[in-house]
């Protein structure tokens, strides 16, 4: 048979049939491959990446056949399919599978640690927050709340770094976010340690000065703090005067109304009696006060305040507020209303030569038990009232290092030099005259002339009327000279009758407004063992009900 009639094709080497046979295997190789990544892709399995073809991405339809070298021609049928590239595959699945771990803490709620970076780059974007949302109120709502947000360990992580951004924003413009920064700055201690004095000082005082009293107020506990920071700084350096001015700014801008007392009060009269500066804590002691949020606030106030008016030796004002201390409602005693009141029987003794009883509206816990925790001033109210001087001395003497330990040595020194004075007032309610000698001796001094300088003394103060007659050394006592006919006398009574009403027409509303209180109507009425009847208030305006 011939090479044609076998199917060979003259010219060439190798057989017709060959030649298609090996096409078309190689042509099912491809379309094989091609299928096993149609499946594979079908499966579902997420991160598959297929393997690339060996002519591109041609179509299947434009496969053409491959020219195979004539030698061998059943080496390329022989030859082994090609495995997927199972671990190319695997590879690339474990790139593209989610960490499970980040899912687990997002789905406990828990928000994982920021680097450092980050963290930086979300603090300078609150900034820009804080300068775009400064102005209107709805706006600084909004910057409330992402301020919230922010104030996070994250934030406080940070704190170091937050000083310097505190340069970017304006203390009086963008207070709320100023406030934010500085509170989380503050509240770590090696900040204070690594800026104790010198410029951070300077930057707290400048913003309580120059702040905003509406945005402030959005956080008053970040500011009653960074105010307290402020105040165990100065106290730290010795140097309490630095930090009135700051707080005296701070306690205006906190309060919602003069009326109002805050817990700053009593941190800004504390440095007042550091400093000894007992002037400047008469700006806010002039105030009447009629809301108090804390209970402690009242008695530290009372307090602090009456130990100011002491200093100026005001001992009526001072009095008035020992007084209020000590009779403020309570439940149990405290140390304050205990501290009050031994320096309320001082001034007593001072101003009126005697200690009053406790009045009815004191409450119950204090009239049982303020005595027995003060008993050696009840002991020297005793011994003052039995008008010796040499008494009481003794008794002051042998007393001492008590009176020492509770810091009031100075106040019962001036109570034992009051003893003069109130032998004198004595004197004048029975003599019309006597002599610098007969006084001399009638309240123990040692000499006539030294009589006739408490006699001038306590005529200057207006504490007694009376003449001296320096050439016979007699003195004659007289009778009040105010006829309360004076311009100034007029002005004085008409004033203090207008202050009376404005505080009458003020004690009116607050008792309706606590009449009218519903938990004060189910607390009356749970004390009395019965439901209240609005029949036991006819006094109230029906108004209000």
């Amino acid at each position: 048979m011939s090479q044609e009639a076998e199917g060979g094709s003259p010219g060439t080497g190798r057989p017709k049939r060959a030649k298609w046979t090996v096409g078309k295997a190689s042509m099912v190789l491809r379309i094989m491959r091609w299928k096993r990544r149609g499946s594979a892709q079908s499966s579902g399995r997420r991160g598959h990446i297929p393997a690339p073809s060996l002519h591109g991405s041609r179509p299947v339809g434009h496969l053409r056949p491959r020219p195979v070298p004539s030698k061998a021609p059943s080496a390329r049928l022989a030859s082994p399919k090609p495995k997927p590239r199972e671990p190319r595959r695997e590879a690339a699945s474990r790139t593209t599978q989610p960490n499970p771990e980040p899912e687990a803490r997002r789905s406990k709620g828990k928000t994982p640690p920021l680097p450092a970076a980050a963290a930086m780059e979300s603090v300078e974007t609150l900034v820009a927050h804080i300068q775009a949302l400064s102005g209107s109120p709805e706006d600084l709502a909004q910057l409330h709340g992402l301020l919230k947000q922010a104030d996070s360990e994250a934030l406080r992580a940070h704190s170091a770094a937050l000083l310097p951004l505190l340069s970017q924003l304006h203390p009086g413009a963008h207070s709320l976010g100023y406030l934010f920064l500085l509170d989380a700055f503050l509240s770590a201690p090696a900040n204070l340690k690594a800026h104790a004095g010198g410029d951070l000082l300077a930057t707290v005082a400048d913003f309580l000065i120059s702040c905003s009293a509406e945005q402030i107020r959005l956080s008053p506990d970040k500011f009653v703090n960074v105010c307290k920071v402020l105040k165990s700084e100065v106290m730290q350096l010795n140097a309490p005067i630095r930090g009135i001015a700051p707080l005296r700014a701070a306690v205006r801008k906190i309060q919602a109304s003069s009326e109002h007392l805050t817990s700053l009060h009593a941190e800004y009269l504390t440095l007042c009696l550091l400093a000894k500066q007992y002037k400047a804590g008469l700006s806010v002691l002039e105030d009447d006060i009629f809301e108090v949020d804390q209970p402690k606030d009242l008695f530290l106030y009372c307090y602090y305040g009456g130990m100011i008016y002491i200093g100026l030796k005001k001992f009526r004002k001072a009095l008035e507020l020992l007084h209020n201390a000590v009779t403020a409602p309570m439940s149990s005693l405290n140390a304050i209303t205990i501290e009050a009141y031994k320096k309320y029987v001082l001034v007593s003794l001072i101003q009126n030569g005697q200690v009053p009883s406790f009045p009815k509206y004191a409450s119950s816990t204090a009239q049982r038990n303020l005595k027995n925790h003060a008993q050696i001033y009840v002991d020297l109210s005793t011994c003052y009232g039995n008008g010796s001087y040499s008494e009481l001395e003794t008794f002051i003497q042998s007393n001492t290092e008590k009176f020492q330990t509770d810091n009031n040595l100075g106040l019962v020194k001036q109570v034992l030099s009051s003893m003069y004075k109130r032998n004198i007032q004595r004197l004048t309610q029975t003599y019309l005259t006597l002599s610098l000698e007969d006084i001399a001796s009638s309240v123990q001094l040692n000499t006539p002339k030294e009589a006739e300088m408490h006699v001038l003394r306590m005529i200057e103060d207006g504490e007694i009327h009376a003449t001296i007659n320096q050439k016979d050394g007699m003195v004659s006592f007289h009778e009040d000279p105010e006829q309360y006919k004076s311009s100034e006398m007029v002005e004085h009574i008409d004033s203090s009758i207008q202050r009376l009403m404005a505080l009458s027409k003020k004690l009116t509303s607050i008792d309706e407004n606590i009449s009218c209180d519903h938990a004060f109507l189910m607390k009356s009425g749970r004390e009395r063992g019965r439901g209240f009847d609005y029949d036991d208030f006819d006094s109230v305006p029906h108004k209000y009900f």
